[in-house]
């Protein structure tokens, strides 16, 4: 995990956020071994030059190209009416060229004035959603998610301690809904459902959330499920109930450039 900069005392807040707080302060994510990386070893042969041009892409993507390459996303946690962790989430505006309708955590790409990756996430949320950044403790990032066009994405956790006191100003032209939903339901199989897609000859699991509210119905899929799945069970400290055969497109990625290296 990277350092978001977070000291223990810091944080003002119920003790559950406290909690997640110092939690998250000390804990690391877990990595794909040694062992899982193995289990593609029966169909390397074939797909090694496709792995290893991916690598070189990565390594340029890093070295050329790695502000206009990289971005952020804020998770947004704050407590609920029953206790509950909720996190902040939008659906994206009809206008948009990329990704119009889907649902996505606030954030964006890399600029050039940015001072790190909590710095964009910030920003964007502020300029998508108007949340004030001095509203938001962020208290960690993530380990970096890969999107399909190589883009590398940062989760960057923020905890809202007064959710009261946010007050909504939503861009048109880039967000048409605001809503919230429970952190923990992308743990459990209720409302899960999931995929087979195929990306450079490897087939992988995709994962899909439905979720209703008086806001709408809303599928959340996807890098954004994927990331959230992740934060949840980082936070929760424990993995999803629901099964499935094939790594999702995180963990395709992570064992294909380890069978590389």
């Amino acid at each position: 995990m990277e350092d978001a900069g977070f000291k223990k005392g810091m944080f003002c807040g119920s003790q559950t956020l406290q909690k997640i707080a110092e939690q998250l302060q000390f804990l690391t994510p877990p990595r794909v071994t040694t062992m899982e990386v193995e289990h593609f070893d029966d169909n390397i042969g074939s797909k090694l030059e496709i792995m290893e041009s991916v690598a070189v892409e990565n390594d340029e993507f890093c070295l050329v190209n790695r502000r206009k390459k990289r971005a952020a996303v804020l998770i947004c946690l704050f407590e609920g009416n029953e206790g509950e962790l909720r996190v902040i989430l939008t659906k994206r505006s009809m206008k948009l060229s990329s990704h119009p309708g889907d649902v996505a955590l606030p954030g964006g790409k890399m600029e050039e004035g940015d001072a790190d990756d909590s710095a964009t996430a910030l920003r964007e949320a502020m300029e998508e959603i108007g949340l004030d950044p001095h509203l938001v403790q962020v208290v960690a990032n993530l380990e970096p998610f890969i999107s399909q066009h190589q883009l590398k994405v940062v989760p960057v956790v923020g905890l809202l301690a007064r959710v009261e006191d946010f007050k909504p100003v939503l861009n048109t032209n880039e967000v048409d809904t605001l809503f919230d939903v429970p952190l923990e339901m992308f743990l459990k199989e209720e409302n899960h459902r999931w995929e087979e897609k195929e990306w450079m000859g490897w087939n992988y699991s995709l994962h899909l959330f439905d979720f209703e509210s008086e806001k709408g119905v809303f599928l959340i899929w996807g890098l954004t499920a994927s990331i959230l799945i992740e934060a949840a069970s980082v936070i929760y400290q424990r993995s999803p109930c629901f099964e499935h055969h094939l790594r999702d497109f995180q963990q395709l990625q992570k064992a294909l450039n380890n069978s590389v290296a």
